[in-house]
């Protein structure tokens, strides 16, 4: 394979009339929308997507981890959230972990078996389908063709192939094994190969049958706990068969007549309306130009400013008051705007005062309306690398993400959902409901751990304030800010595309810039999805061209995959 491969896809957006799909894998596209054309809803068809996905690109996705879900209903305009992320087990205290010796300086390897939580999906994808689905499918249809893929096998696309082994290479440099249900003859498949898993296609038809006591209780259960408990851990039973998922009410900011719909908290969905709330304070930013040095100085500090709160407040709300009306109080991020200055990078970043990573993202909008954006993640890679006997599936390290440090908002302890940074968005008019249902304009998202927020945030913004289509303004080389925990310093990854003379100027201002960041490394940058509800993010748009309803759709060209429509 080419190690410098070229992401410009050169694409044209995908217009359509009744349905569409966006993943970040064709087979998984197809899936999508054929449950779209068998009378299933948008929900339906992210279920479907979101079990092929975990068959296509396990080295990204499955049931071993977690998924979060937004929905909107053409009926009524309302958004429901499902918050589908996994606790620790009950007895993994601070205590616990402090008498096995791990601290904040010294804690247990990423890939240890400590760092399980309870995998949320199959739950997710259960609840999805009970909430929102059409009730048209049953759930052993809806994974039929998950089902399919599995036991017949697929060929593997070419830059998964690239993860899949670059995964399985870190796992073994760590002294993991990955799983045999996850390899061929012992090696991550090569694009191009074909690969099955009969053991994934038994635990989805066991998912389609018993629905989650098909997942959290019986054979599928206790291999998880089995592997778990060999490799440390002390997940049980109990601690999966109480697992549940979490109905949630989506958080919200305004930006210019159009409204960016998040997940709260435990969901870094706050951090992307913490800088949207701080960037409107710059209605310059257009006339700097796109990528332009005061362009990307300003976002990256607005980063910098919005990911320090995010990482101070953000947490488990049921073990701790998160004052999400003051951060998200337009008058705050104002506040937090003035730190900014344009010739120089600050010095340092302090939350504000307070009075009060390898994962999937995927959308549709079928043809009554109805929009779902999904993301499903197992993490880092295959997460901790271990793989239940006969599941064909690995087990996510998403405890990670849990500090050490006594009293910190994200402290572990038993029974907790730990910060978590996948997020799904969607993008509305901003009325409100007492004048009439909001629109639908987008759903849209950008995966990649800390990456999500600024990603939602650049394709948006390269909608918004630069009029590019959706393909386009996923095409456009990004931005990533990335603190290292190590040095205490913040970096800049410029991807390329963006002018040497802009990463001088940066590096001018006082900002450690990494440029360019060119083949498979432009991966850190993310890969997003964009299906949109007529033309309006072209300026010179009218109503007569958005009528009939046209959706328009992108998808990202740092990934295998593709949209689709009807």
């Amino acid at each position: 394979m080419d190690t410098e491969f070229t992401f410009n896809s050169r694409r044209s957006p995908v217009v359509c009339l009744h349905g569409c799909v966006a993943t970040s894998q064709p087979l998984a596209s197809t899936v999508g929308l054929d449950i779209l054309k068998r009378g299933g809803n948008a929900a339906d068809a992210a279920v479907a997507i979101a079990a092929a996905l975990a068959v296509t690109e396990p080295c990204s996705t499955g049931l071993g981890g977690d998924a979060f879900c937004l929905f909107y209903s053409a009926d009524t305009g309302e958004i429901q959230g499902i918050n589908g992320s996994g606790r620790t087990a009950c007895a993994q205290t601070l205590d616990f972990m402090e008498s096995r010796g791990y601290s904040t300086e010294s804690p247990p390897s990423v890939f240890d078996a400590l760092n399980v939580t309870v995998p949320g999906a199959a739950a997710c994808w259960c609840d999805t389908k009970e909430l929102f689905g059409s009730q048209k499918l049953s759930l052993q249809e809806i994974l039929s063709g998950a089902v399919e893929l599995a036991e017949l096998g697929f060929p593997v696309a070419e830059v998964t192939a690239h993860h899949w082994a670059d995964n399985v290479a870190a796992l073994r440099d760590a002294g993991k094994k990955l799983g045999d249900d996850l390899l061929i003859d012992g090696h991550a498949p090569k694009s191009g190969e074909v690969f099955k898993n009969p053991a994934l296609a038994r635990t989805l038809k066991e998912l389609g049958e018993h629905g989650k006591p098909g997942f959290y209780q019986g054979r599928v259960a206790k291999a998880i706990v089995d592997v778990i408990s060999k490799d440390g851990g002390v997940m049980t039973l109990d601690d999966l068969r109480s697992h549940n998922s979490e109905v949630t009410t989506p958080i919200s900011t305004e930006y210019k007549s159009t409204r960016l719909w998040e997940l709260p908290p435990n969901s870094q969905g706050l951090v992307a309306l913490l800088l949207l709330n701080i960037l409107e304070n710059f209605p310059q930013l257009r006339a700097t130009g796109h990528n332009s040095s005061d362009y990307i100085h300003v976002f990256v500090e607005a980063v910098r400013l919005a990911q320090t709160d995010g990482l101070c407040y953000l947490g488990d709300p049921a073990h701790t008051s998160i004052p999400l009306e003051t951060l998200l109080d337009k008058s705050y991020s104002s506040q937090r705007a003035q730190l900014i200055i344009m010739d120089r990078a600050m010095e340092q970043t302090k939350p504000g005062p307070i009075t009060a990573s390898d994962t999937v993202y995927f959308c549709i909008i079928d043809s009554h309306g109805n929009a779902c954006s999904f993301v499903n993640s197992t993490y880092m890679g295959f997460g901790t690398g271990l793989v239940p006997d006969g599941c064909g599936f690995s087990l996510q390290n998403r405890g990670a993400n849990f500090s050490l440090h006594r009293g910190h908002i994200n402290c572990i302890a038993g029974g907790k959902r730990s910060y978590h940074t996948i997020i799904p968005a969607l993008l509305t008019d901003s009325v409100t409901k007492s004048q009439k249902p909001q629109q639908l304009l987008a759903a849209l998202g950008v995966m990649g751990g800390f990456m999500q927020p600024q990603g939602h945030v650049q394709v948006l913004l390269n909608m918004m304030e630069f009029g590019m289509n959706p393909q386009q303004a996923l095409d456009a080389p990004r931005v990533f800010v990335q603190y290292d925990q190590k040095s205490g310093q913040w970096f800049v990854n410029l991807e390329e595309g963006i002018e040497q003379e802009v990463a001088e100027e940066l590096r001018r201002r006082g900002h450690k810039v990494n440029w360019p960041v060119t083949g498979h490394q432009r991966s850190q940058f993310g890969r997003g999805q964009i299906i949109t509800v007529g033309d309006w993010w072209n300026p010179s748009a009218t109503q007569a061209s958005r009528l009939p309803r046209v959706l328009w759709a992108g998808s990202d060209p740092r990934a295998d995959g593709c949209a689709l429509g009807y």
